[in-house]
């Protein structure tokens, strides 16, 4: 009795450490699981959303951090912070939706277990970076991801789809072999070592941020990086927009956070250069987007445009390494706001190409569109206030007022986006919405609402913006466009064609790209003998031995003979 009570803590631990264990590995294995069972029975496509689960489970009450040696040297899974349980409940809630909206769409699809295959493993594959600790989990998931997504771009089929997708692949391969780089040379600027928190006190190289930032860049999509986005949302689906645009494209900013140090001298270097370049993406996209005549087209712009702002965020991080920790919180914050945001906007833009919507699903389409604009009392309104308070408090301040302005043009391009929605009904079915597309869309639709009321984080900046001043400075960018919108209409203004159909020289090289390969010019394989050359030598050749030819090839003959006699012997 005695040694079984020196036993119980022991085999309590290890109890509870296989617990933890089972916990994390069933966050990417079970949609991995349902993946094989998919192959075997078409039945599970209705409970696909049920692998969103344990992950979360985890956002919500985390077990701990758990080594698995067995995989790799120093591979860890967890959630400890965070930012992390902000990606990993807002992605497994995404995926959950879209997943039953994605289930509802393709009932009647010939090809729905092809799709519904790439999609579990792209959701395996986001679902694991997300609680990667350490660079080769990291790695691992995100290349599941990126690489299955291009079965979700072109699995509608067309000319469309196809270069869409050889486009979006074309540019994954290329980011992951510059992450691949990366990583190598960042394990190694750690003395070896694969977690995140070891690479965070380690200083990283030039050329190892230059790869980071381009092979991460790739996949989140800001300017000038941003060239298959416009292509592959417009392609896909609209369960496939969704995630692509407010999942998959967040992978590449958690991983300049994870990957590069908290506290580093060249990065502080190169912030002031990449919040330029985020503003810049930010503006840049809104003003391609209100060119766009396809509603999921603006939409892809505007994620371009949101983007820049968690670029610019991730910078301000980099320059004041001492405030990290509020910037990581506002990094969650926005991730989570713009995701579940732009989710809803997607899948309603697929509902507005195929069915008929009344005036309630409009006012629903409002809220996530009124969110990503800034309206108070949403969850926009949130990200906002700490984002201007925050900028104002660091040495960007003197930008502060691109805030502001930004509201203003991201409000005129979701008018745009909703507007080519509204366009677009006079040729949809009259038959309404299954209640299995609604339901995932409209929780979706009420986060923005939501997600300020259930979580402290965002109520308490929504609480500190209820002043009249702050109110007013949200709500005159979304005056000055309805101003603007309002005059448009009134003098029946319209976009130029030619503005409309701007060259995409992305496309056109990797149409090139494909051809070549497809049809390479190789050199003929007939050998090309110069004739004239040849019978010109000829000619002299038997004008030398036109006397005594034959006694000299005689001779010669001879010669070869007794040295190939003496090399015999010797």
């Amino acid at each position: 009795m005695s040694a079984a009570l020196e036993l119980e803590p022991g085999s309590v631990l290890e109890a509870g450490l296989g617990l933890h264990a089972l916990g994390w590995l069933a966050v990417p294995l079970t949609p991995l699981m349902a993946a094989l069972l998919l192959c075997w029975r078409d039945r599970i496509t209705p409970w696909i959303a049920l692998s969103c689960i344990p992950a979360l489970l985890a956002a919500w009450l985390p077990p701990a951090a758990v080594p698995l040696p067995a995989l790799w040297p120093g591979a860890e899974w967890g959630a400890n912070d965070l930012v992390t349980r902000a990606f990993l409940g807002f992605t497994a809630l995404l995926w959950a939706c879209a997943s039953v909206y994605a289930w509802a769409s393709h009932q009647n699809d010939p090809r729905r277990l092809r799709f519904f295959g790439f999609w579990l493993l792209s959701m395996s594959g986001n679902l694991l970076l997300v609680i990667a600790q350490d660079g080769a989990s990291f790695y691992v998931g995100f290349t599941l991801m990126s690489l299955s997504a291009y079965g979700l771009v072109v699995h509608q089929g067309g000319s469309g789809p196809r270069q869409a997708g050889r486009l979006y692949l074309q540019l994954a391969i290329v980011g992951e072999m510059l992450l691949y780089a990366g990583l190598l040379l960042r394990i190694f600027e750690a003395g070896g070592a694969y977690g995140f928190a070891d690479w965070q006190a380690a200083p990283i190289g030039g050329l190892t941020a230059v790869l980071l930032l381009v092979g991460f860049g790739l996949k989140a999509g800001f300017w000038p990086l941003h060239v298959w986005l416009p292509l592959a949302h417009p392609a896909a689906p609209a369960a496939a927009s969704a995630v692509l645009s407010g999942a998959m494209i967040k992978a590449g900013v958690l991983g300049l956070w994870r990957f590069m140090p908290a506290d580093d001298p060249l990065l502080m270097e190169w912030a002031g250069v990449m919040f330029a370049v985020g503003m810049f993406s930010a503006f840049y996209g809104v003003a391609l987007g209100l060119l766009q005549t396809k509603a999921k087209a603006a939409l892809a712009y505007s994620s371009v445009s949101q983007v820049g702002y968690l670029l610019a965020i991730l910078a301000l991080a980099w320059q004041q390494p001492e405030a990290r920790p509020l910037w990581g919180s506002l990094l969650a914050l926005y991730a989570v706001h713009h995701g579940l945001a732009k989710g809803a906007l997607f899948m309603g833009a697929g509902l507005a190409s195929r069915h008929r919507l009344t005036r309630r699903h409009g006012a629903l389409m409002l809220i996530p569109a009124l969110a990503l604009a800034g309206s108070p009392f949403t969850s926009g309104a949130a990200v906002k206030t700490l984002f201007k308070t925050q900028l104002d408090q660091s040495l960007s301040s003197p930008w502060l007022p691109l805030l502001t302005l930004g509201a203003f043009a991201t409000a005129l391009l979701l008018v745009r986006a909703l507007w080519l929605m509204l366009r677009g009904q006079t040729q949809t079915p009259v038959t309404p919405p299954t209640r299995a597309a609604l339901v995932p869309w409209a929780l979706l639709c009420l986060m923005p609402l939501g997600t300020t009321l259930a979580w402290r984080l965002m109520r308490a900046p929504v609480l500190s913006s209820v002043s009249l001043d702050a109110i007013w400075a949200m709500l005159w960018p979304l005056m000055a466009t309805a101003l603007v919108v309002a005059i448009v209409i009134r003098r029946g203004w319209r976009i130029p064609a030619a503005w409309t159909t701007l060259h995409n020289p992305a496309r056109y090289l990797s149409l090139r790209l494909y051809r070549r390969v497809k049809h390479p010019q190789l050199p003929p394989l007939k050998p090309q003998i110069q004739g004239p050359f040849w019978r010109s030598q000829e000619r002299r050749w038997n004008r030398y031995w036109q006397n005594d030819n034959l006694a000299r090839s005689v001779w010669i003959l001879c010669v070869l003979l007794l040295w190939g006699w003496f090399g015999f012997i010797a």
